[in-house]
């Protein structure tokens, strides 16, 4: 692995971050979490247009930029420095892969160019509203639990008698930016118990019937939730083959959705790092900066530490997603939690004002893990994956299971591991 940045991912760094200076402030974002989207369709549309975000990596041939998982990385910790809202995370890195991993020639054709082109919007809407548990990263979810399962209060399809279609009939909560995305990538539970599976559908909630959206009053507006209620709503499936259970795919897709989140976390620990140094070298108390007392520097140097830290192992599972994904998840949700409750402790009474920008750093770390976490469940699933708690009469390590400190399972075993391999362990 070479942890230095290309030429290419540098300027895509520079340029967004120039960007969002100038047009993602503190007083922009409050303003664009008011509007009816929740976000600046403006930006939105020059960020699509002129650096080509949403398509940043999807391949060229659907209008896409071609890169890989890392630039857009690289792009979601700017859009986290900036808190930006927008449907980046919704749209690329929930929806669009999974079109171009499971949808057909047809409606990749269809979806993708639009997508890329910022002029289609997307989300994933699982029943539930638990992402961490659709996309396996605190659990396994091939029994499909998460999805109802057959059972009342999930999102149920059947296929509609002696013609091509489906209809859709139940409620997904949490969906974010649901409100907004003109396509509805839904998860949902048919063949009852004979044959009972998840599939993918797409719903076009612009022109189906029975669609009802509500936009959610959240913690962390600049993540927009929405309730969808769909009851009798015609859908088209994912894909062709309608006997084959969608989990794997959920699975595979969560790993770089993982790596996106953990790099957007590490933006936003390390903006609010950043702002309360710049504070508490400015604040003054008994005739110095505050920033001058060694019991400040101690708690900074730390802070800094646990965001490189995590800023490193965030990198690594852009690299290798399936390996690292959900514990860089879990090292960049820690840091911004605990790098946000620093900042607000560190701005004394202002930082505790609610509408001081800290506390928009601070509900975002709040949130996310709730969103995507909980912490201690991402490791925990990661360490079961790896096999280190399995049972061992002589006491040995399990077969197959992973030793503190080294590589887990599939991950490459280079001769002189660099910063980003060891801390991504």
């Amino acid at each position: 692995m070479d942890a230095a940045f290309t030429a290419e991912q540098d300027e895509i760094r520079r340029t967004l971050r120039e960007l969002l200076a100038a047009r993602c402030a503190p007083d922009d974002v409050r303003n664009a979490v008011g509007t009816a989207d929740g976000y600046d369709a403006d930006l939105w549309r020059r960020l699509a247009q002129d650096l080509g975000l949403p398509g940043l990596a999807l391949p060229q041939e659907y209008g896409g930029v071609g890169c890989g998982l890392t630039e857009l990385a690289v792009a979601c910790e700017e859009t986290g420095r900036a808190l930006l809202p927008s449907p980046l995370i919704a749209t690329a890195a929930l929806a669009a892969p999974l079109i171009a991993a499971r949808g057909t020639d047809a409606q990749r054709t269809a979806l993708l160019p639009r997508i890329a082109a910022g002029e289609l919007t997307a989300t994933l809407a699982v029943p539930g509203g638990s992402f961490a548990s659709a996309l396996g990263l605190i659990g396994d979810p091939t029994d499909g639990a998460w999805a109802g399962g057959g059972r009342a209060g999930g999102m149920q399809a059947r296929p509609v008698a002696g013609a091509e279609g489906w209809r859709l009939y139940g409620e997904a909560d949490r969906v974010l930016d649901g409100h907004s995305a003109g396509l509805l990538l839904v998860a949902a539970h048919a063949g009852g118990f004979p044959r009972s599976r998840t599939l993918l559908f797409l719903v076009h909630p612009e022109t189906a019937a029975g669609v009802a959206r509500t936009r959610r009053t959240s913690l962390d507006e600049t993540r927009p939730l929405a309730r969808i209620e769909l009851r009798d709503t015609e859908a088209e499936l994912l894909g062709a083959d309608d006997t084959a259970d969608i989990t794997g795919a959920l699975v595979s897709a969560g790993h770089p959705v993982a790596a996106l989140l953990a790099a957007e976390a590490v933006g936003a620990a390390a903006s609010a790092l950043d702002r309360t140094v710049e504070y508490v070298k400015a604040r003054e108390q008994f005739g110095r900066a505050i920033g001058s007392f060694q019991a400040v520097k101690h708690r900074l140097a730390d802070l800094y530490v646990q965001v490189q830290a995590a800023r490193s192992a965030a990198y690594y599972a852009a690299w290798d997603p399936a390996t690292a994904g959900g514990l860089a998840l879990a090292q960049a949700l820690e840091a911004l939690r605990v790098t946000t409750a620093e900042a607000v402790q560190l701005h004394g009474g202002l930082g505790f004002t609610w509408e001081h920008e800290a506390h928009l750093y601070f509900k975002r770390a709040a949130a996310d893990e709730l969103l995507f976490g909980p912490v201690h469940r991402l490791r925990d699933h990661a360490a079961q994956r790896a096999g280190l708690f399995a049972p061992s009469p002589s006491g040995a390590p399990p077969s197959g299971a992973q030793l503190p400190g080294a590589p887990l399972s599939g991950a490459p075993h280079p001769a002189a591991p660099g910063p980003a391999e060891q801390v991504a362990v």
